[in-house]
């Protein structure tokens, strides 16, 4: 993916770009009804799910690795993500028509995007700092790859380690792309 000046877009800002992205999300499904929320909102479930599972894989580990404090960076990062998981799930199961689910998305909405500020504060911050730019533009590619095999769904039993999320990924993801279609078959 090319930026607006034309070079190659790093991982920082890729994953900043879909921060924006789910912020607008939460912002845009209280305002809609009916079929529209639900497409948003498994819009915004699918981001979530593939945005967290890559930095679960590519992101983390390498942050832990390299940034100043980066084990307790990350495991507060992975912890708040593992609530995550459990919380969409639950919203996933609730669904758009459950008389609590508004107030229910606007607290998760609000956890997220605190946990999104806090990455990119404390993790993207120090990593732009201290990594180069051509290994900034290589994990991008690694992310994409990552969220083109990661589940579309939450899966909060298989864990946040990028050796769970690389073993059992391939098989959720295809599981939850085949739900996925019968879903939208029928709609």
């Amino acid at each position: 993916m090319q930026t607006k000046a034309g070079s190659e877009q790093d991982v920082v800002d890729l994953l900043i770009d879909q921060h924006g992205q789910i912020k607008s999300l939460f912002a845009e499904i209280p305002t809609t009804t009916g079929e529209q929320k639900k497409r948003l909102f498994y819009d915004l479930v699918r981001l979530l799910a593939v945005h967290e599972s890559a930095e679960e894989q590519v992101v983390h580990p390498a942050a832990r690795r390299k940034i100043d404090n980066g084990d307790p960076i990350v495991s507060a990062r992975l912890a708040e993500e593992d609530e995550a998981k459990h919380a969409l799930a639950d919203l996933y199961d609730l669904g758009v028509d459950h008389p609590d689910f508004d107030v229910r998305l606007r607290e998760f909405g609000e956890d997220v995007i605190r946990h999104a500020t806090a990455e990119e504060t404390e993790e993207f911050a120090q990593m732009r700092a201290k990594l180069g730019r051509d290994e900034l533009i290589r994990m991008a590619g690694l992310v994409r790859a990552a969220e083109a095999a990661a589940p579309t769904r939450p899966h909060p039993a298989a864990g946040e380690s990028a050796t769970a999320n690389m073993i059992m990924g391939p098989p959720l993801a295809l599981f939850d792309r085949i739900r996925d279609a019968v879903r939208d078959r029928r709609s």
